[in-house]
């Protein structure tokens, strides 16, 4: 079965955005060892998943091609099948995007059963939350920025009591901190 990956920048006390959506505090740019870091997460992705408000602006901007990626970098994200899920879309207006409504569980073990390699979800607090309250998450990858906002858009939900297990640390040259934790499930 396909494993949900999330791969998300947070603040070092657990932010995600700031109290409206700001993402100034991010580190930029990445460090090459890093960028090594993502591709190695990247590898067996053949799917993104992404919630609609997050859809309007990423696809566009990877469409466009932002600023200080490579060509390589580009065509992957353009070129990675990407589902949206909304229940005000009916259709999608972007290429190579399909737009899923309904009942959340249902759509993502759907996703995990069907043939391929695993799906990542890149942020999106909304989406975020509701996949960790609903414990769809297989493998958190936390993207520890040295900074601390104080108020925000947190990853975990509220009541969503969480045990994880410590897959792995890094840091890296350009001072983030990736953790990699998996659930704990019974």
């Amino acid at each position: 079965m396909r494993k949900l990956k999330l791969q998300v920048q947070i603040t070092a006390d657990g932010y995600m955005g700031g109290p409206d959506g700001e993402m100034d505090w991010v580190t930029v740019p990445w460090t090459q060892d890093l960028n090594d870091y993502v591709d190695e997460i990247w590898k067996t992705v053949d799917c993104i998943v992404l919630g609609r408000r997050l859809a309007e602006g990423f696809i566009p901007t990877w469409e466009a091609g932002p600023e200080g990626e490579t060509q390589e970098s580009i065509d992957q994200m353009n070129n990675t099948p990407k589902v949206v899920i909304s229940n005000s879309l009916t259709e999608s207006p972007w290429r190579n995007t399909v737009v899923a409504g309904g009942d959340l569980t249902e759509i993502i073990t759907g996703l995990k059963r069907e043939p391929g390699g695993d799906l990542i979800v890149c942020g999106g607090s909304t989406l975020v939350r509701s996949l960790i309250a609903e414990d769809l998450i297989d493998e958190f990858h936390l993207f520890v920025n040295p900074v601390a906002i104080g108020s925000g858009l947190p990853v975990f939900p509220a009541g969503a009591h969480r045990r994880l297990r410590l897959v792995g640390a890094r840091s890296f040259d350009c001072q983030i901190t990736a953790l990699h934790f998996e659930p704990r499930r019974s």
